[in-house]
């Protein structure tokens, strides 16, 4: 079957009159969206911190978490990692917590403003990650101002910015349940909500995570729903499996279209406000592993996904994963950005995925910047399952991480690694980056954690460069016979760790890495190892100082008119947190700032009476909140 990208062309003609450099960051010091904009750039134009002074960066103010008194003693409510960003808009910041407890702080002194608990840990342990958050959205239609608040027990809120008031004409109460209203049942349990709705116009878009370790084959569909910001009214759904008589819905044989679920877009959507259209990065279908029960294409999972916002119409799609067997979701917020490429001024979107692409494409259209050439993969072993016989692979820019494994990839500081290592490797089945699972045991590289992962990409529109913390993680997977007593899968993912010798990983470094592209040539600028990793245990082995390896745990970048600053924590190399500034042009580390608690949130940056801050996320458990920091 040939595959291209679908283009709604009656809309093309419409919206493509001379281009207007549009996106360029945040240029007034707020931070209204969690990527600063809607295009998810992470870019703000401050310029007060600076390579001269970074090092100075003390802490300005610290918020504690209410969810550390919530959960008190109670185990089953300590939550893991704060992963939220927040935003600021008019002096305010506004956060959601790992609880799902939202408040506003004041953005000078951290004072709290207000704080609003709508109970919704009260359901238990939300699935997958359980207590995670991502941040909240914001609305004013220039007359009133509203924060949107999607819970991890799957409600959509809606608050008075000013006071924290639910609003009582927005569904019932100031709620709407988003397990009701769906094609089918929705098991709550199975059902949550991490990241932000994103706002466009008066439409409210909400996302969803779904259990990614199913028992059946039927799931909760990963539906995207657009609600009246004002009403709660529901305006429309996008079907992420294609349903009857839908473009798409071919894709998926033996009518397994009407029971498969996921293929949802639990990361962060983007937006572009002038053109009224929505980017949306949709996951993997039910069974992440074994597609045997779905076979086809398989649209629209795995793929990137435009539509208009006010009507839900979709405008193109692109899909990355033919009938995806490796959890390859697609991770983070989709990059909108301006740039021009041979001559000519593009609006662009830029996709990174967990692959280690990066896939460039004109927003408007669909169409990719540089060829993307469907290739010949390896066929499944597996019975009852066909994997699609070609996936797709840009050819600009070049990939971020290394993909596939092979004897020549694997460790060798020493003979005696390196032997191990090669035992190791031939327990499995392997290959290129799409080779399938196996009953023998497939290593996966990248594995289901990346290459990128939510923490995503920032856009430098000056330098047009868009940069990448990555992370080269080897996985294996092995199927085994479903238990027909409590599944109706043929095949679900068995347990088989994959372990390096000694205690080091598999494979040669670097283990992190940062990638700067430039987005107007499709090649690499720079790339640079992330943290020394285990340098030290290298060196006592009497090997020879090998330099930074990566391994760095990492928050998402922020980009400013002057810096790069991503949150690290080298715990291998015995380094505590720090925030590491790099020069944007060259990759050099710059400076680190010390930090008094572990940041998981990608941090932002803001200004508020003429001061610039830098404010990130820290801690998780009984200890968690928001840390700011400024110049003294």
């Amino acid at each position: 079957m040939q595959r291209q990208t679908a283009v709604a062309l009656t809309l093309v003609i419409c919206l493509t009159p001379k281009l207007a450099l549009a996106q360029r960051g945040v240029t007034d010091g707020q931070w209204r969206s969690y990527g600063g904009d809607d295009a998810s750039t992470k870019y703000s134009a401050l310029e007060q911190i600076d390579a001269d002074n970074v090092e100075q960066l003390t802490v300005a103010w610290r918020w504690e978490s209410p969810d550390g008194a919530i959960a008190g003693d109670n185990r089953r409510l300590t939550p893991g990692a704060f992963k939220a960003t927040p935003l600021m808009v008019d002096g305010v910041l506004y956060i959601r917590t790992s609880l799902s407890v939202v408040g506003a702080v004041d953005a000078a002194t951290g004072e709290e403003l207000w704080v609003r608990d709508v109970g919704s840990y009260e359901m238990g342990r939300p699935t997958n990650l359980g207590w995670n958050s991502r941040g909240v959205g914001y609305w004013s239609d220039g007359m009133e101002s509203r924060i949107f608040l999607a819970t991890g027990d799957a409600h959509l809120w809606s608050f008075d910015a000013a006071t924290g008031r639910p609003i009582g004409g927005f569904g019932a109460d100031g709620k709407i349940d988003l397990t009701q209203g769906m094609r089918r049942e929705v098991d709550r349990r199975a059902y949550t909500v991490i990241s932000p709705p994103m706002i466009v116009g008066d439409v409210v878009i909400v996302n969803s995570s779904i259990s990614d370790g199913p028992r059946y084959q039927q799931a909760p569909p990963g539906d995207i729903r657009g609600f009246d910001a004002r009403t709660g009214e529901l305006r429309w759904t996008f079907e992420t499996v294609a349903q009857a008589g839908q473009f798409g819905n071919k894709t998926w044989e033996d009518d397994s279209w009407t029971y498969t679920g996921n293929a949802n877009a639990w990361s962060i959507m983007s937006a572009d406000q002038e053109l009224g259209y929505v980017y949306l990065p949709i996951g993997t279908p039910t069974n992440d592993w074994y597609g045997g029960h779905r076979l086809g294409d398989n649209l629209f999972a795995e793929s990137l996904v435009c539509l208009d916002a006010a009507t839900g119409e979709r405008v193109w799609h692109f899909q990355m994963v033919h009938h995806g067997l490796w959890d390859y979701d697609l991770p983070a917020a989709p990059t909108l950005v301006d740039v021009t490429v041979d001559g000519r001024e593009v609006k662009a979107v830029a996709q990174v995925s967990k692959q280690g692409f990066t896939y460039v494409f004109d927003r408007v259209t669909g169409e990719p910047i540089w060829p993307i050439e469907e290739r010949p993969v390896a066929a499944s072993t597996v019975p009852g399952e066909r994997v699609a016989p070609t996936q797709p692979f840009p050819t600009k820019p070049p990939a971020f991480e290394r993909q596939g494994i092979s004897v020549d990839e694997l460790i060798d500081f020493t003979p005696e690694l390196r032997a191990e290592a090669e035992e190791i490797l031939s327990r499995y089945e392997y290959g290129d980056l799409f080779h399938p699972p196996s009953l023998k045991g497939t290593i996966q590289m990248p594995g289901w954690a990346g290459g990128a992962n939510w923490q995503g990409a920032g856009f430098d529109p000056e330098l047009g460069y868009l940069f990448v913390p990555s992370r080269t993680s080897p996985i294996s997977v092995s199927l085994q016979d479903a238990d027909p007593s409590g599944s109706d899968f043929r095949y679900i993912r068995g347990r088989s760790p994959l372990r390096g010798p000694q205690g080091f990983p598999l494979v040669k470094p670097p283990y992190t890495r940062l990638t700067a592209i430039d987005l107007e040539t499709g090649e690499h600028a720079w790339q640079v190892p992330f943290g020394d990793g285990p340098r030290q245990r290298v060196i006592a082995l009497g090997a020879p100082d090998p330099g930074p390896l990566g391994g760095a745990a990492f928050t998402g970048p922020v980009v400013t008119k002057t810096l790069l600053l991503i949150g690290m924590n080298d715990r291998q190399a015995g380094e505590s947190q720090v925030l590491v500034a790099f020069d944007k042009a060259t990759g050099e580390q710059l400076a680190t700032v010390a930090l008094p608690e572990s940041v998981a949130g990608t941090p932002m940056t803001y200004e508020v009476d003429g001061r610039q801050f830098v404010a990130a996320a820290f801690g998780g458990g009984s200890t968690a909140g928001l840390l700011a920091l400024a110049l003294p």
